[in-house]
Order: structure tokens, then sequence, then C-alpha cells
């Protein structure tokens, strides 16, 4: 080595030795007593051991100054070294590179909260700009870890300019490669928006915040008191359906993002990873059954008003009873997630009658129709259970928009092209079956067990409108309770079944309980060499 190249050699470690050590010592320390990691060890946690690449390490920000907090009431301090390196830290307050998960490329970029408060300047958006862009010219998963007190007021509309460019990314980004936000800190102001746009946001209880206006803010505004904890905590945004999963801690988040990659391709162009699965002799509806397969024979409640528990539905059938649930905390009365069978990723969409009897309303419509869309987006096959007595009448659902926003989950099954199987347990009436993957909006293969109930609507209520005038007449007494009960009966028998679907083929086939499992293999498998038809068209116009 000469002794030009050993002295500026010294040069580059120094500076790489400043930007590794991040931002105020006190900042860190203070952060690791409330188990907190930095930046940098998030995204060691987050990707295989050694395969992180950092990118635009020695990037500075161009303001006079440096930074300061943010406009989400973020601090922090600027960098680790002295005079005008201080002022302008290595790394200007974010770590982005390209690395590994499960041995698959990811793009991942984090904001380091003890640099400026993690607040969001011109060179700091540039990096991530540069990452996602990265990110999609290769094709692989793009991950951002937040913790950032919003823009740096200093930097003015410059900053404000990156939250606009990095939002229109993520835009162009969508349905092409997944997009992943953790929330380990607080999101504040107009950071808040990028996470909302990705497709799947994780958020630590307790430990982090996401809000466009601050309490101080909505104080000052509104005159309202309310603490950092009901404005923007995890389960204050998991109830609103803006996150989908609430993590106990950070080596949780982690975990969960990690377990929701091995589901996902790495873009809308491949297909899901696969993964041997033991035993089976191939999806036969003969072999192969399991205690759990036939528990299901004694699933469905004698009684007419009997809960069903679909989670034990799901448990059966999919690989080793895995579910990786989305928005378990919104919508509770359906419930959506990643599963596998025979190996292979699908989404699970399945009305859950022990919530609600498993209605659908402006909630679950919604969160359904996301689920379907991000499903077909990125190649998943979708498994539909329906037992659903129809949407949830009544003024409030009228008024806040039912017939609208209940309408995007009719639009996100018909629109979409990966494989459908759908399968009919007991209740599906009225504007409920038509919308839960029937065979009338493309749904492949339509399944229903013999409890199934396909009708406009339910006996009592069809009784009453179709035989009013006989009802009437007969009066009150037992002759009248008679009458009830046998027109009850002939309508239950005639036309409360699976029978009358199937004649007509809607439904293509009426299933024992304990075969579910292998059916749906079978038909999964059949389904394989899918190919959607192309429409010429510009875009969609989805009613959102």
């Amino acid at each position: 080595m000469t002794r030009a190249t050993a002295v500026s050699g010294k040069e580059l470690d120094r500076r790489l030795a400043l930007a590794a050590a991040g931002g105020s010592p006190r900042t860190l320390a203070r952060r690791r007593a409330e188990g907190r990691m930095s930046a940098r060890e998030r995204i060691e946690a987050l990707c295989d051991p050694g395969t992180f690449t950092e990118l635009d390490t020695l990037v500075r920000s161009r303001a006079d100054g440096g930074g300061g907090g943010g406009d989400g009431g973020g601090g922090g301090g600027g960098g680790g070294g002295g005079g005008a390196e201080a002022a302008r830290p290595y790394g200007d307050g974010l770590i982005c590179g390209h690395g590994q998960i499960g041995g698959r490329p990811v793009c991942v970029f984090s904001q380091d909260v003890s640099v400026f408060g993690g607040s969001l300047g011109e060179a700091f958006g540039e990096k991530i700009i540069k990452v996602m862009e990265l990110a999609m010219r290769v094709g692989c998963p793009i991950i951002g870890i937040n913790d950032s007190g919003g823009a740096r007021i200093q930097e003015g509309v410059t900053a404000l300019a990156r939250y606009a460019e990095y939002g229109r990314l993520n835009i162009q980004a969508s349905g092409v490669i997944p997009q992943i936000s953790m929330i380990m800190g607080s999101c504040a102001g107009g950071a808040a928006y990028s996470p909302a746009l990705t497709d799947v946001t994780v958020m630590v209880d307790e430990t982090s915040h996401m809000f466009v206006t601050g309490p101080d803010v909505v104080r000052s505004v509104t005159g309202e008191d309310v603490t950092l904890e009901e404005l923007g905590g995890a389960r204050h945004n998991a109830a609103a359906g803006t996150v989908h999963y609430v993590a106990t801690d950070e080596a949780d988040a982690v975990d969960w993002v990690q377990c929701l990659l091995g589901f996902l391709p790495d873009n809308a162009l491949s297909t899901p990873p696969s993964y041997p699965r033991s035993g089976g002799s191939g999806g036969s509806v003969r072999d192969d059954l399991t205690d759990a397969d036939r528990a299901l024979d004694r699933l469905v409640p004698d009684a007419a008003g009997g809960v069903l528990d679909v989670r034990k539905v799901l448990d059966a059938v999919l690989d080793d009873g895995d579910l990786l649930e989305f928005q378990e905390l919104f919508a509770g009365n359906i419930v959506c997630g990643l599963g596998r069978v025979d190996g292979e990723s699908v989404g699970v969409v399945a009305n859950q009658p022990a919530v609600s009897a498993g209605v659908l309303d402006i909630d679950a419509s919604e969160k359904a129709a996301r689920f379907v869309r991000f499903c077909d987006a990125f190649n998943i096959p979708i498994l539909t259970f329906v037992d659903v007595p129809g949407y949830l009448p009544g003024l409030d659902q009228e008024r806040r928009g039912i017939i609208r926003r209940g309408a995007k989950l009719l639009f996100a099954y018909g629109e979409a092209t990966v494989p459908m199987v759908t399968v009919v347990l007991r209740k599906a009436y009225g504007g409920g079956y038509a919308v839960m993957g029937s065979k009338h909006l493309g749904a492949d293969i339509n399944l229903a067990w013999p409890t199934a109930e396909i009708a406009v609507m339910g006996s009592t209520g069809a009784v009453e409108i179709l035989h009013r005038r006989e009802l009437r007449a007969a009066g009150t007494g037992p002759e009248a309770d008679q009458l009830r009960a046998r027109l009850t009966a002939d309508y239950e028998r005639t036309a409360l079944s699976p029978y009358a679907a199937a004649e007509r083929g809607f439904i293509d086939a009426v299933i024992q309980p304990r075969d579910t499992r292998a059916r749906i293999r079978a038909g999964l498998r059949s389904l394989r060499g899918k190919r959607p038809v192309q429409q010429v068209g510009k875009h969609n116009n989805m009613p959102l």
C-alpha cells in the first residue's frame, strides 16, 4: 500500500466511523433503556447476518447549519463528530441499502432518530428515493423502518418536496414490488402518508405512534385534550384499519415481517416461494383424512343461531393450521390473512360468524377488498370461506356510504385474475352471496357444504314476505304457528339449500366438510396454469 493510499484510507475510515456512530449518544442510550434498537441495529436484526450493504453512507445535508426538529415534534441530536461534521453529519439521519431476508433480495431504509430527530431533509429524502428506485429496478421488496419527527423545518419546501416525490414512487411501485412499512417510533406529519400507500404496515404497541398532527397542535386548534397514545398509538391505528399488525415489541415486529416475506414473491412478475410439504397423496378426497378434517363434520351447530368459529375451519384446511392474519383488531367480522396449502401461498378471506354474525359492513368490505387486491397483485391464490347473512342494515351504514364502499369488495373480486376457490359453509344470503367470491364474479371453483343456505334471505324474513296475506288471514294462535312452521320448513327444503345453486352450475360440487382440505388442494393444483386475460384500457375506476 502506498503512503497516499494509506493516508486516504485513514480519512475514509474516519468518515465511515463517524457515520456508523450515529447521532446523539444521549438519545441512543435513552432509547436502549426503553428497549428500542438503533436504526442500524434494526436493519441488522431484519436482514440475514452479513448480507446488508449500505449505500450513500457519506451523504450529508446541503443546508447551512444542518437540521433540527421535525414538524411532527421530533427532537434529537446532530452527528457524532465536531464542528462542521456535527452540524452536517454523515448519512443525514438515514441508513439505506440492500441485503437479504431468507436468502432473498430486499432493499431497506431505516430512519435514525438520533440524528436531527430523524427529521426528513433534502438529502435524507433523496436517499429514500434512490433506494426505492433501486428496488423497482431490481424487482425486490422495499422495507421502510420509520422513526421520524416529520419534515425538517429548517430546510423548508425542499423537505416537503421529498415527501411528495417518494410518495409518487410509492404509487408507482404499488402492485409492482411488495412495500412494507415498519413504524418503530414516531411517524408524524407528512411522513405518515407514505406508510398508508404501502402494502403492509406494522407498529409496535405503546412505543410507536403515527398521526398527521400531534397532540399539541390538536389542542391549540380544536381545544381537544388528547394523549399521544389516543391520537396515534398502535392500537388506535389498528382499530382505524391503518395498521396490519400490532407487535408486542421491536423483535416481534421484525419476526412478523420476516414471516410475511416468506409468503410473498419478489415482485408482480414472479410467484411466491413454495415449501415442501411432508405427507399427503396429492389431493385425493378419499385419502389423507386427519382428525382435524373429520372434526369439520361436527363443526356446524344444530341450532340455526348457533355460532361457527371460522378459525376452526382454517386450522383444518391450512398447512399446519398456520395463518398470518392481517388487521386482526379491525373488522373482526371478516378474517383475512396468508397461509399455505400444499406448501404454496394462499390468501384467505373468511366471514367470521363469531363476531357480529359475520355480517358484511363498511369496515369488513373495505378490509377484504384491500386484501383481495393485494393477493391479486402478487399472484397469491385466494380462498374464500362464506358464512354471511348479508350486508348490515341500518341508517348509520347507509349514511356512511355502504353502497359505494360495500361495492369495493365486489369490484376487487371481479377484477381478480389469480386462482380463486370458494367454499360456502353455511349462510350465503342476498348480496353477501354475490360479493363473496361467487362464480358470477369469476371464481374458478365453488364448493358448498351440505349445510349451505344459498338464498336471497333467511327463512323467517322470506316466509313473512312471500306468505304475508296467508299468515295475516290465519291470525294468531296454535294453528297460525303451525302454518308458519310448515311454510318455513317448505322454504328451507326448497330454497334454503346448496342444491338449487348446484343444479344451475353456480356451485361446482356439494362436498362433505371432511373433504374440504383435499378438494381445495386438488382445485388449486388444477389452477396453477391459469393465465389472466388482459383487458384494453388505461386503468379501472374503483369506487374509492
